[in-house]
């Protein structure tokens, strides 16, 4: 379809036109980009017995290293999200690879928890904008057939991401001590600044609503290289409303549909970074070496990325609600049996899996719930500020472990406890339904 001389949206040339190698490219470079935040997020789990070790730390003082990133990750979320919105995708994303390579090198270099705290909560604020603009970046360089397709997939990358890395910082701990997972880390999220800068140009769809300078010459040389012809001018803009967007999701119309949401998410959450964060820890203190414990966390992952993957293919519209439903009910049961011990490590790595399948499932269910709930016009709203309170439940996770296995309670008892949060979160979808339909109807 010829566009020449028209005024039309270009994003609505998108939606329509099949995906082509061009689009391709640029989700997976985005799913890469995913996969790179699960490694550098779990980098720190990898590297935990090295650390406990070297520095004799406690496990609550253990607790508080591994969540501290995930403090910056909530805080960067809702605060790159936003830069992502108003100064573009692409220019956010360039500056979360450089808070990242920086963080990932520095840890390498620390020579005290507080200085490890400190270089954790600055490389979070990188892995949390991260999230926030890729996500946009790969709904923006889709098309409406495969738009959903493509956000799960850029969600598996995360534990895929985990796994690819985890078998590296594996052989790294044969070999070298926890530094060599950071100085590993760095390289690769350095080499992603290259790769960013020159294969991944600004979405479309944020050029299209924005139009900053040279917005029109920027979008048809990229709707050049996706094989479509250019357009003339861009449509009007529309006035942007006064009103604060994050505002509005508080309104009667979205207040509980809003606050269930945030709810559900982060009591999940909460439980998903126990077992994330944990599993290194906790074999190693059954008597395993950190390598072995390593493999552990990474077939953890494999499950994850699986239960991602079965749960984006099975479960739509209705019946994503019920599916969820019952993969959080699942992963309250398998954190409990992970919590018995096993006597040997493939045993233990199978409960892993299947313990990681439901857990991650679970995550990967609430970013299309939250998706499909929010309508068009609160939806980046909405899904930023889900997830960036809700990762406020990823910090606490492993704080709240750790100070429970320093106060005596064993691993069956702390495991029952953090899986709570996934009975919890079952519940709050159950009770989704009516705010789902207000949301619909508009009703409030």
């Amino acid at each position: 379809m010829s566009t020449t001389g028209k005024i039309m949206d270009p994003a609505q040339i998108l939606d329509r036109a099949p995906m082509n190698g061009f689009q391709i490219m640029a989700v997976t470079i985005c799913i890469l980009l995913n996969a790179l935040d699960g490694f550098d997020v779990l980098a720190i789990s990898f590297a935990s017995p090295g650390i406990a070790a070297e520095w004799s730390i406690s496990r609550a003082e253990l607790g508080v290293v591994l969540a501290m990133e995930l403090f910056g990750m909530a805080i960067g979320s809702i605060t790159l999200g936003g830069l992502a919105d108003r100064f573009g995708r692409r220019p956010t994303i360039l500056l979360c690879l450089v808070l990242m390579t920086i963080g990932m090198y520095l840890a390498s270099l620390a020579s005290s928890v507080n200085e490890l705290l400190v270089i954790r909560f600055a490389t979070g604020l990188g892995i949390g904008g991260m999230l926030a603009s890729t996500n946009a970046m790969v709904a923006e360089f889709s098309n409406a057939k495969r738009r959903n397709l493509a956000v799960i997939l850029m969600a598996a990358g995360y534990p895929l991401g985990a796994i690819a890395g985890g078998s590296v910082a594996t052989m790294l701990l044969e070999q070298f001590d926890w530094r060599a997972i950071f100085v590993f880390g760095a390289i690769v999220t350095g080499a992603f600044l290259l790769i960013v800068w020159f294969l991944l140009p600004e979405s479309i769809g944020y050029l299209s609503h924005k139009q900053p300078a040279g917005a029109l010459e920027k979008i048809n040389k990229t709707l050049k290289k996706m094989g479509h012809e250019a357009v003339s001018a861009l449509p009007a803009l529309l006035p942007e409303g006064k009103s604060n967007s994050y505002k509005v999701l508080f309104t009667d119309k979205f207040r509980r549909l809003t606050l269930l949401l945030i709810i559900g998410y982060f009591t999940h959450i909460m439980t998903f970074y126990y077992i994330l964060k944990w599993i290194p820890k906790i074999v190693v203190d059954m008597g395993y070496e950190a390598s072995l414990a390593g493999s552990v966390l990474v077939w953890a992952n494999v499950g994850g990325a699986t239960g991602a993957l079965v749960l984006g293919l099975i479960a739509s519209g209705e019946r994503l609600r019920k599916s969820l439903i019952g993969v959080l009910v699942l992963s309250f049961v398998m954190i409990c049996v992970f919590g018995l011990g096993q006597e040997s490590i493939p045993t233990l790595s199978a409960v892993a899996a299947m313990t990681g399948f439901f857990t991650n499932a679970g995550v990967v269910g609430f970013y299309a719930l939250i998706a499909s709930s929010f309508p068009a016009e609160v939806r980046a709203s909405g899904t930023g500020i889900v997830i960036g309170i809700g990762r406020g439940g990823a910090a606490l996770g492993p704080v709240i472990a750790g100070l429970l296995f320093s106060a005596g309670h064993g691993l069956m008892t702390v495991s029952i406890v953090m899986g709570i949060g996934a009975l919890l979160a079952a519940g709050v979808i159950y009770l989704l339904k009516p705010a789902e339909q207000a949301a619909d109807t508009g009703k409030a």
